[in-house]
């Protein structure tokens, strides 16, 4: 198991750029960098909760089911 070469990264990205497509490419970076930097942010503000913090009341208890009669 040694390290990456450059010719194996070559490969990987020709394999992805198959999958994906060219303009696909683009678009998957962005979200990345978004959900990276949308990171950051979250870990230099701790104080801060999130930007929606709407309180949802608890789940009813469940409706008690009537008994069923056996039959003999």
């Amino acid at each position: 198991m040694g390290e990456f070469s450059p010719f194996h990264w070559l490969i990987v990205l020709a394999i992805v750029v198959l999958l994906f497509g060219g303009k696909k490419i683009p678009e998957v970076m962005r979200g990345l960098g978004e959900g990276i930097r949308n990171f950051k942010e979250g870990m230099h503000s701790p104080g801060q909760g999130p930007a929606q913090s709407t309180q949802v009341p608890p789940p009813a208890p469940p409706a008690p089911t009537p008994a069923i009669e056996e039959k003999k």
